[in-house]
Order: C-alpha cells, then sequence, then structure tokens
C-alpha cells in the first residue's frame, strides 16, 4: 500500500470511526435515530406492560394451564423475545412485555383469548382453535397486477392438518366459517382440497386486518378460555442504575482491554483497539436497526462478542510476530499473520454461530435474545478483525511505521512438557465435576433444594404493596428488604413497582400462611400508612417453564452435537471433534460445580452464563487444534508428544492475552455491578478461568489420548521418533508452522541471521 493510499484509508476510517460514534451515541434527527439509548430494553431493564388473564373454567387442570402458558409465550413473542408468561395462583396467568407502555394498545393486538371453531355451512365443526400451530398477517407484490396482496397464512399441527384436509375436501366451492366467541370473524371459500397442514386466507383489505384476523386466530387457539381481570405498567426489576453501570463497566472495560493490547503489542495493538471501536460502535447500531430487546442476558451476548474480536485481532497479531521472528520482511509478516490465523479464526467463530443458530431455533424468551445478540457480533467480529484491523495495519505500514520497535519481538520459548502432566489434569477435573452431584445431595438433604433455585425457576408468592408513597428500586433494596428478608430468611427478593401507583410487588420464594401474615403485620408495623386492605398475596409459578427448559436443554444438546459435526468436517478426525466438545462440557460442568457449592442463585442468570460459556470456551480449543493440525505437517518425523507439547506452547500467549482481556470486561462489570449482574459476572469469570484451563491442560491432553488410544493410529512415524533429536521450535508464540532449524535470539543481529540462513537452504533447494 502506498504512502497516499495509506493516508487516504486512514483518514476514512477516522471518519468512519467517528461518523459511527456519533450515530451510536448521539444518533440523528429529532428522536436520535440510530442512538444505543433507542435500543429496547427488556422488564429487568427498563419494565413494560403486565396483563392479568383468568380462566373461564373455575378449576382447569395443571396439563391445560400448562400448555395455555406455553402457547400464550409463543403469542407474546411477537412483541418480543424477553416477554414472560407465568402461572399466578390456580387459575390466573400474567404476561409481562417489556419496551410497551400502552396496555390498551397491547390488549386490542393481542385480542381477547376466547373460544375459536372452524365451521362448516351445516354448523358442524371442523377444526378447532388447539388444531392451529401458527397464524400470522402478511403482504406480497402480485406479479400480475403489481399491487399489494394481503393474506393470513395458517399452519396446523399434525392432527389438525389430517382434519382440514377432509374439512376442505367436502367443502370445495363452500366457505368454512371462523367462529370466535360466537361471532364469525371470516368467512374464506375453499378453492380445492388443502393437504400438508399449511394454508392462506386471501384478499384481506389491509395488511392491518389480515394481522387483527391472525391475532384472533393465534389467540383463540389457546387450549384455555381467558378473560382479562387487570392490565398495569410496570417498572424495571433491576432498575436504571443496573443498565448504567453495565455501560459504564463495558466502557471502562473496552478501554483497559485496547490499553492492554497497545501495550502488548504496540502499533499492532493500536490497530486492533480501533478496530474493536468501530466493532462496538456497529454491534450498538445493529442491535438499535434490528429492534433486539436487550436484557441481561443480551447484554452477555454483546460481552461475549466484544471478547471474541479481541481474541480473532491477538491471534492474528500474535502470529504475525512469531513470523517476523522467522526472518520474514515485515510486510510479509504482516500478511502472513492475517492469511495463517484466517482458519483459526473462521472455525472457532462458525461453531460459535452454529450454536446461536440452534439456540435462536429451538430456543424461547431470553435463550433467542442472546442467541441473536451473539450472532450480530460474530459476524461484525470477523468483519472488524479480517478486514477493518487489516487495512489499518497495512495503512500504518504504508506511511511508514516499520521499525522493529514498533511493532515488539518475540523471546524463543522451549516447549512445555504439559502431556507429563495429564493424568493429574484429568484427576483433579473428573474429582471437581463429581463433587457437584455429592453437593447436590447434600443441599437436598439438608434443605430440599439441591440448587439454590431462584422465583425464576420455581415460582414463588407475589406481594403486592400500596405504600401510600413513591419509592425507588434502590429505596427498596435499602429499606423494604431487609423487612421482607427478616421473615423469609432469603436475600432472593424481587421489586416491581407499578407505574402511576405507589403499588409495588414484591417477589419471593414461596411463603406459608403464617408467613404471610407476619410479612403483612411486620409492613404495616413500619408504614403506618399501610393497612390490610393495601396487601395482597398469591403464589406464581416460575417465569421459566418447563417447556422453556426442555427447548433450552434440546437447543444445548442439538448445538454441541452440531459443533462436533462441523469440527469432524473440518479437521476430517472424530479425535478433534470428540476432543474439542469433552472440553467444553467439562467447562460447563465445573461452573455448575461453582453453582452448587458457592450457593449462587440459580435463575434467568444461569442461562445466561451456561450459553455464554457455550459459546466462548470452544474457540481456545479450536486454535489449539488448528496449531496440531499444522505442526503434524511441519514437524513430521516428531514424536505426537513433542507436537502436543509444541503446539500448546505456541498457542499458550493467545490462550492467557484472550482470556484476560475477557476477563477484565467482566470483572469490570463485576466489581461496578449491582448484586444482580455480579450473579451474572462471577460465574463468567469462572467460566473464564476454567476455558482457559481446558485449553491449555486439557484439550491437548485429551486428544493425545484418543490418539494413541483410542482406534487405529495412522500416523505411525509418531510412535518410534526420537524425541531428543528434535530442535527445540522457536518462537513459541501464537502463530506459524514450527521451523526446522534450532531456535536464534530474537534481537535484529539475530534476525539477520536468521534470514541469511533462510536464504541459504532456498540456494540449496534450487541447486537439487
Amino acid at each position: 500500500m502506498k504512502k497516499r493510499t495509506s493516508i487516504v484509508t486512514l483518514v476514512i476510517c477516522f471518519c468512519l470511526t467517528v461518523l459511527l460514534g456519533f450515530t451510536a451515541v448521539k444518533g440523528w434527527g429529532p428522536t436520535g435515530t440510530g442512538a444505543m439509548k433507542n435500543i429496547r430494553t427488556g422488564l429487568d431493564l427498563s419494565g413494560g406492560v403486565s396483563i392479568t388473564y383468568q380462566t373461564v373454567e373455575a378449576h382447569p387442570s395443571a396439563e391445560a394451564m400448562a400448555d395455555t402458558i406455553f402457547k400464550l409465550q409463543q403469542r407474546v413473542d411477537q412483541y418480543s423475545t424477553e416477554a414472560q408468561v407465568y402461572q399466578q395462583g390456580d387459575n390466573r396467568i400474567c404476561v409481562e412485555i417489556p419496551g410497551v407502555s400502552d396496555a390498551n394498545t397491547i390488549l386490542e393486538e393481542l385480542g381477547k383469548p376466547g373460544s375459536l371453531s372452524f365451521m362448516d355451512e351445516n354448523g358442524e365443526v371442523v377444526l378447532e382453535g388447539t388444531d392451529i400451530a401458527a397464524a400470522e398477517g402478511l403482504s406480497m407484490q402480485d406479479q400480475t397486477t403489481g399491487q399489494r396482496q394481503y393474506y393470513v397464512s395458517l399452519s396446523m399441527t399434525s392432527e389438525g392438518a389430517d382434519k382440514f384436509a377432509e374439512a376442505t375436501k367436502n367443502n370445495v366451492g363452500k366457505p368454512i366459517y371462523i367462529v370466535y366467541d360466537d361471532t364469525v370473524i371470516s368467512s374464506p371459500t375453499v378453492r380445492q382440497a388443502i393437504t400438508g397442514g399449511q394454508a392462506q386466507i386471501d384478499n384481506m383489505e389491509s395488511l392491518e386486518a389480515a394481522k387483527n384476523l391472525a391475532a384472533n386466530i393465534r389467540i383463540g387457539s389457546l387450549s384455555l378460555e381467558l378473560e382479562e381481570i387487570y392490565s398495569n405498567v410496570v417498572g424495571a426489576t433491576l432498575g436504571q442504575e443496573a443498565l448504567s453501570t453495565s455501560l459504564k463497566a463495558g466502557l471502562i472495560g473496552i478501554l483497559l482491554v485496547i490499553l492492554f493490547m497497545i501495550l502488548v503489542y504496540r502499533i499492532s495493538g493500536l490497530a486492533a483497539g480501533w478496530a474493536l471501536l468501530i466493532f462496538t460502535f456497529l454491534d450498538l447500531i445493529f442491535l438499535n436497526a434490528f429492534d433486539i430487546t436487550l436484557t441481561l442476558t443480551g447484554i452477555a451476548g454483546v460481552i461475549l462478542t466484544i471478547g471474541m474480536a479481541v481474541d480473532a485481532n491477538v491471534i492474528i497479531y500474535a502470529r504475525m510476530r512469531e513470523e517476523y521472528a522467522l526472518g520474514k520482511s515485515l510486510k510479509s509478516s504482516i500478511q502472513a499473520g492475517f492469511k495463517k490465523a484466517f482458519s483459526a479464526i473462521i472455525d472457532g467463530n462458525v461453531t460459535t454461530l452454529i450454536a446461536a443458530a440452534v439456540l435462536y431455533a429451538l430456543g424461547t424468551g431470553s435463550i433467542r435474545g442472546f442467541a441473536t445478540t451473539l450472532a450480530i457480533g460474530i459476524v461484525l467480529s470477523m468483519f472488524s478483525a479480517l478486514v477493518v484491523s487489516r487495512l489499518i495495519s497495512m495503512a500504518f505500514y504504508g506511511i511508514g511505521i516499520r521499525s522493529e520497535k514498533a511493532y515488539g519481538v518475540l523471546k524463543a520459548r522451549k516447549p512445555v512438557d504439559f502431556l507429563q502432566k495429564k493424568v493429574v489434569f484429568l484427576i483433579v477435573s473428573l474429582a471437581l465435576i463429581i463433587s457437584a452431584p455429592v453437593g447436590m445431595a447434600v443441599y437436598n438433604g439438608k434443605t430440599g433444594q439441591p440448587m439454590n433455585y431462584s422465583l425464576d425457576f420455581i415460582g414463588g408468592t407475589a406481594t403486592t404493596v400500596d405504600f401510600h408513597q413513591d419509592f425507588t428500586l434502590n429505596e427498596l433494596d435499602e429499606k423494604i428488604q431487609p423487612i421482607v428478608s427478616e421473615i423469609t430468611g432469603d436475600a432472593n427478593i424481587q421489586f416491581q413497582q407499578v407505574t402511576s401507583s405507589t403499588q409495588v410487588v414484591i417477589k419471593t420464594r414461596e411463603l406459608t400462611v403464617d408467613e404471610r401474615e407476619a410479612l403483612n403485620q411486620s409492613i404495616m408495623d413500619n408504614y403506618s400508612d399501610v393497612t390490610a386492605e393495601d396487601i395482597t398475596a398469591e403464589n406464581i409459578s416460575s417465569t421459566i417453564s418447563g417447556e422453556m427448559k426442555a427447548n433450552a436443554s434440546k437447543a444445548v444438546v442439538i448445538a454441541v452435537i452440531c459443533m462436533l459435526l462441523y469440527i469432524w468436517v473440518r479437521f476430517r478426525d472424530l479425535r478433534f471433534a470428540s476432543s474439542s466438545v469433552l472440553a467444553l462440557v467439562h467447562d460447563i460442568l465445573i461452573v455448575l460445580v461453582f453453582y452448587v457449592w458457592s450457593r449462587f442463585s440459580v435463575g434467568s442468570t444461569f442461562i445466561a452464563v451456561m450459553l455464554t460459556i457455550l459459546g466462548y470456551s470452544i474457540n481456545a480449543t479450536i486454535v489449539v487444534f488448528d496449531r496440531i493440525r499444522e505442526n503434524m505437517v511441519s514437524m513430521k518425523g516428531s514424536s505426537l508428544k513433542r507436537i502436543v507439547n509444541t503446539s500448546v506452547t505456541q498457542t499458550l500467549t493467545r490462550s492467557i492475552y484472550s482470556s484476560l482481556t475477557t476477563f477484565i470486561t467482566i470483572f469490570v462489570l463485576y466489581l461496578m455491578g449491582v448484586p444482580a449482574i455480579k450473579e451474572f459476572a462471577l460465574p463468567i469469570i469462572i467460566g473464564i478461568i476454567t476455558g482457559a484451563y481446558s485449553s491449555v491442560c486439557l484439550a491437548g491432553s485429551l486428544w493425545y489420548v484418543m490418539k494413541t488410544k483410542v482406534g487405529k493410529n495412522r500416523f505411525r512415524e509418531f510412535k518410534d521418533a526420537d524425541e531428543t533429536a528434535v530442535s527445540p521450535v522457536a518462537p513459541a508464540q501464537e502463530g506459524a508452522a514450527a521451523p526446522a532449524q534450532p531456535a536464534v535470539g530474537t534481537g535484529k543481529k539475530h534476525v539477520k541471521k536468521d534470514r541469511s540462513e533462510l536464504q541459504s537452504t532456498k540456494r540449496k533447494k534450487h541447486r537439487k
């Protein structure tokens, strides 16, 4: 890149950074279009609408309630993937939708959950509302007339598909009446028999009419008929402080990471930091553009992708240094650093992207929110590392920044014998993992709960109190929580304010009748304005339903299997794939051990933590295995043990630095965050440390054991190679294949000597 072109490139990158930064922070126009302040936030951060329904049937079965809650959850996902639906009392269902403030509009759009049926001209019911799996109002361009056509797309259950096929076969040319709450809301004419469970209601007068009809069909397909009791606008459960401190912590963490990268990689670190800023601004803008509801779980996805963006740069620039130490020119080293790091970056990010896709497809609620933020971040992080960072690096070189001091030198490192301690590592890990079920059994015997499940998992009691005065969330934590904790003996308490009133909803573990009376009396003793009539209480179910747990578990299992298959295909060796998955499972189980013995609250943050570990942990292992695969070619003739130890040593700096940069961002979040944020941050820190340990100490050992003990060893030369005859590998850093010659120093004179040796080798090969 010429000097003039390099200057233009840097000026363009600077202008782009300013433009993106202004858009993300301030936005455009009176509403601040594109600004991060316009990102929708969930109930935990900004509140929303709460609607309470009651079943028409006085005593519904548990199965019918569970089915209705699950289907209603799917219905309200149209407003936000972070919406919550849970049972309240015996026959009430509470719906909480974040990011909205007009309860009446929501009720009109959602529709009254009444009865729905499809009837023929004789009044016979041919299809029940419960036979409908999905309904959506859509529009399309008519290719013949060029006009917009509006319609409702219907999908039936497997049983409903058979019923509908029979009904349409018997009523060709006749209408089928859609009856909602004893009122005909549509009467489309059957043109032909419809099989396969997919149908369309055409010729709707507008898109709004199509969406309204679809909403009525969706809400009418519930197992139970519901009636609205009341609706409220509720405040955040974590409060504005949680959001503001998270943003401050994120900003400080990013600045510290940039400073760290500059100290370690100098001018390359500056390029990486610049690219990281552009990535961060782009990520915030995209979250706004895609109208994603950001909750604590979504913040986890954002932080994870920041760590992955830094990780890609660490791989590139550590590799670049290694290429330079081998005697290549600086320009060739920069180009080789990006080229040779490409496969490790792609493999690591694609495996995580696979996990995100599966989690989105099979997950619900906060799981989908996490998957969305993770997927957007992965794509943008690869763009920032492989395109933006490369442009800036080459531009710095082009304007004349070419001294050795500006990029740093590399010290040779003798391979560390990690495999010598493989049995110790495996025993320690197994002992920790086995301690989890032991601890769960112990605590189950003592408390009746193997883990410290929060309200999100097991439900509890919702006590609504009219205090006749306004409280902030901080004041509730300071003044009301001690009163409640004294009765419950538990600090796991959630407060939710009812907007435009002085009512506060206090959610606790399930209280007995005596505990309810004691809590009511204690509140009245401390606040004389509160009377018995101002306090009501009902049991509530978990906000994380059994179906959501099952879907989450299914999504994780399928994601792990898909990741295994991808690694198997890419590395053409099932042992690489199985070893990486085992290392990943190890990390998840160790974090579970932490939850068991620390008695940390297991709630929605628990899911966020586990998903974060799932997406992050495998990257370091992929980098190690990518190096083993490369060294199996470049070090052919060396013992398998030597190759593994050398590969782990070469990637050791990357493993440490990547974990450290992610650790910095999470640790700042832990120091500055509110209690709920700390409950999320500390287990993540444990996962980061565990992931670094498994990548360095376990992954290579697991693969080595499988390679030598499981199946036929295709590389027989590894078994008989003389390990002592192999020269130390230099430089022992992230990146290039090991050189054949002995290690040399890394000063300027030594580099020149290394280049002359390479040229001598080339001349000998040419003569041959």
